[in-house]
């Protein structure tokens, strides 16, 4: 009778190599989105592409949600997500902004666009770094999502009110300041305290279906100017910091 201990450290490195499917499901389908968004960019289909890339980050949000709740948390999955992050809110953002309108300033133009890839990857290394070491309650510079959201948020607002002026000026501008606003050392609320799973008044409620609503009539105006107010808040906060001369007090 032949024994079955030589394949016990081959099916132990079958099990070890094994990877959670739910969650990384999510996270190959938001690298799929942004990589469908670079694609539509080239035939100049940019309101689908500005779509696809917000769609890449709804389903990057939920990836790591529903590995939490499976208790499917892996250090493969961190590592799928971390590279698809830098494609879909690092590759795609530069690429199809040089596409749309970046490509007019020539080579500042493709160094804006650069500028941003390279901001994009030091901001997803820098975060990868910090896990554990700083409070959940900030972050250090505005998140790659919310950069992306900055770049492909105008590109989805020009669409939607067709012959803005300086479109051009405000895709460097734009782009620029999320590229940059990435790797600032300064902190931005990440809403990381707000609990979803704790009671709240009745008129929470009621705000909350007024905020979808709001977001249903220009949701290309609606998500632009929210997440550009987020990243000014940081800014606005250092300023006032320095003027009053208070820090932000790490938690313990």
């Amino acid at each position: 009778m032949k024994s079955n201990r030589p394949n016990r450290p081959y099916r132990r490195r079958l099990r070890d190599n094994s990877i959670y499917l739910l969650p990384n499901a999510f996270t190959l389908a938001a690298l799929f989105a942004a990589f469908y968004a670079i694609t539509q960019s080239m035939h100049g289909h940019y309101e689908i592409a500005a779509i696809a890339v917000f769609i890449s980050m709804l389903l990057d949000g939920m990836d790591g949600r529903v590995a939490r709740l499976t208790n499917s948390q892996s250090a493969f999955g961190e590592q799928l997500d971390s590279l698809a992050d830098m494609v879909s809110f690092g590759v795609a953002p530069a690429l199809i902004a040089y596409k749309w309108q970046l490509f007019h300033f020539g080579k500042i133009g493709y160094s804006v666009a650069f500028i941003y890839c390279a901001c994009a990857a030091l901001r997803l290394a820098l975060f990868n770094t910090l896990i554990g070491k700083v409070s959940k309650k900030w972050f250090i510079g505005i998140p790659s999502p919310t950069a992306a959201a900055l770049v492909i948020g105008l590109i989805w607002v020009s669409h939607t009110f067709q012959g803005l002026p300086h479109l051009d000026w405000l895709c460097l501008i734009i782009t620029l300041f999320g590229g940059l606003s990435m790797v600032v050392q300064i902190p931005f609320w990440s809403f990381k305290e707000i609990n979803a799973y704790r009671k709240v008044p009745f008129f929470v409620m009621i705000l909350a279906v007024i905020a979808l609503l709001v977001v249903t009539w220009e949701p290309s105006v609606v998500l632009f100017a929210f997440f550009l107010l987020y990243s000014l808040s940081g800014y606005v906060m250092f300023i006032w910091r320095l003027l009053t001369k208070r820090k932000i007090q790490p938690e313990s």
